[in-house]
């Protein structure tokens, strides 16, 4: 299809706006983004119970919270392809009934390995949910303005989700087992199995890439030693195993990408990542999730374990950032229609890199108002600058070719995930680990837990009690926010980062269009 084709398809398209039934579909189409958006960060709340109750190490802490986004990251591609050819709604539902059944499992997991095991497996029916979601609504939204929208309101609920998953996980932990962050999947899925063979319409790709087994394989190869590199690298620094794992990576990237040039049907057109604009806003995706994440795996665990809220108490407090995301995606729209995206995307960041360094002085200070008004500005700027990029993610890209353009989306976002916690969280750990002088007198066994991790510290001050216990707890506060503040820094500097390349690759042309 040549660039004059697409761009009359696209004009053509706009005089077709949809009616209440469309606005319905979008309604359906946001309980499998709320879900696995949720599912990304309500591990951060119910990991304090999680480490009491199945004793994991500090490395299946994290392999905990990363298994499910690094298997969904790996097969995101392949099934957004798989949906071009079978059908995206096809895929959103087969994803939905094992997103659900798997949820189940995982919430009466035995055992560390079995939590791993089952998040495993729930990341290969989220990436059946993700790309079919978005894809959708490029086919169901025509009208450009209507399609900005309904980008705003899906780019709003996915930001949205990853703050609420401390809040949904802070009421449920206050009244149930941990266990119940996974339960919850099944009554959010069950009414868009009925509802979403009714509201939503089938879509596909006329003329499908071909199924092929080569590129699936490359992709995932591609994919998993990368994002394993960046876990051990962030964990046990360059002496891992990390720079082999990120050979191994490009190696298979390089290939994968050599195959898909040299196909006649490829499963990801990379000519796709030619467009400025799009490879740019791909990476504000990833970095503003990267910050997003990072910040709530460690206030999450900042609020409970240092400050002592209980979890529905840590998760309130989430509250006005959590509203001020949702509003900024959706005010946002107009604004984008009036002014170029290179200039919007790095005035919203500039929010987020404050609501960062607020970070600092809120730990150091302590003071908890100081800790809300920084979520309050991070959200701010994540929820605008990620509107924005994703409309001109789908915008920047052939109408057929949505599920593909949608799947590279969701995998700039769930790498992103991968990163917030694997990068920021590996560097606090370190700077924990580095920080902490536990006093004189603590069992030998106790103190091990301790300098694992803080929440492993915190049980370890239980355990004992008395004055040397709160000398635990105190002495795991102090390394746990002196990591912090370096961290928040770090995280500022990974926003400022999307702001610049904002502006040197959201073009005005490709905004406006």
């Amino acid at each position: 299809m040549t660039t004059g084709t697409i761009t009359a398809a696209i004009r053509a398209e706009q005089t077709q706006r949809v009616g209440w039934r469309g606005w319905a579909a979008l309604v359906v189409l946001m309980l499998p983004v709320l879900l696995v958006s949720v599912d990304n960060t309500v591990l951060s709340f119910a990991l304090p119970a999680i480490a009491l109750d199945l004793e994991p190490t500090s490395a299946q802490q994290l392999w905990i919270i990363d298994a499910y986004p690094l298997v969904l990251a790996g097969l995101l591609v392949t099934m957004g392809t798989l949906g071009d050819r079978f059908g995206r709604r096809r895929m959103l539902l087969i994803g939905a009934t094992g997103f659900a059944a798997v949820s189940a499992l995982a919430a009466f997991a035995p055992s560390a390995e079995w939590l791993i095991a089952a998040r495993a497996l729930m990341g290969v029916f989220g990436a059946m949910l993700m790309p079919s979601t978005l894809s959708l609504l490029r086919t169901i939204f025509t009208d450009r303005d209507q399609r900005r929208m309904a980008i705003a309101v899906w780019a709003s609920m996915f930001s949205a989700g990853a703050a609420l998953g401390p809040i949904v996980g802070g009421i449920l932990l206050e009244q149930f087992g941990w266990g119940s962050v996974f339960l919850m999947a099944v009554p959010v899925l069950v009414p868009l199995l009925v509802l979403a063979p009714i509201l939503v319409p089938e879509s596909r790709d006329p003329h499908p890439a071909r199924i092929d087994p080569i590129s699936i394989g490359l992709s995932m190869a591609t994919m998993i030693p990368i994002v394993y590199g960046i876990k051990e690298l962030a964990v046990h620094g360059l002496s891992s195993s990390a720079p082999t794992l990120f050979g191994i990576g490009l190696v298979f990237g390089w290939l994968f990408v050599r195959r898909q040039l040299r196909v006649a049907t490829p499963m990801l057109d990379m000519r796709l990542f030619r467009n400025p604009t799009f490879s740019g806003a791909l990476l504000v995706n990833l970095l503003s999730v990267v910050g997003l994440v990072g910040f709530l795996f460690f206030v999450a665990q900042h609020l409970q374990l240092v400050v002592g809220l209980g979890p529905m108490q840590a998760g309130f407090a989430l509250v006005p950032g959590l509203a001020a995301m949702i509003l900024s995606g959706l005010l946002v729209v107009p604004v984008a229609k009036r002014f170029p995206a290179r200039i919007v995307v790095p005035i919203a960041l500039a929010f987020s890199v404050l609501g960062y360094l607020m970070v600092a002085f809120a730990t150091a200070d302590g003071a908890l108002w100081l800790l809300i008004a920084a979520f309050v500005a991070l959200g701010i700027g994540i929820g605008a600058a990620e509107t924005v990029s994703n409309e001109l993610i789908l915008a920047s890209a052939p109408p057929n070719k949505a599920g593909a353009a949608s799947a590279v989306s969701e995998t700039a976002y769930e790498l992103g995930a991968v990163l917030g916690t694997a990068v920021l969280g590996g560097i606090l750990t370190a700077l924990y680990r580095a920080n902490l002088a536990l006093p004189a007198g603590v069992p030998a066994d106790l103190a091990e837990g301790a300098g694992e991790t803080l929440a492993g510290a915190v049980h370890a001050a239980d355990e004992v009690g008395g004055p040397l216990g709160q000398a635990i707890q105190d002495a795991a506060a102090h390394a746990f926010d002196a990591g912090v503040s370096t961290t928040a820094l770090i995280g500022a500097g990974l926003v400022v980062l999307a702001a610049v390349i904002a502006a040197l690759t959201l073009g005005v042309s490709a905004s406006r269009r």
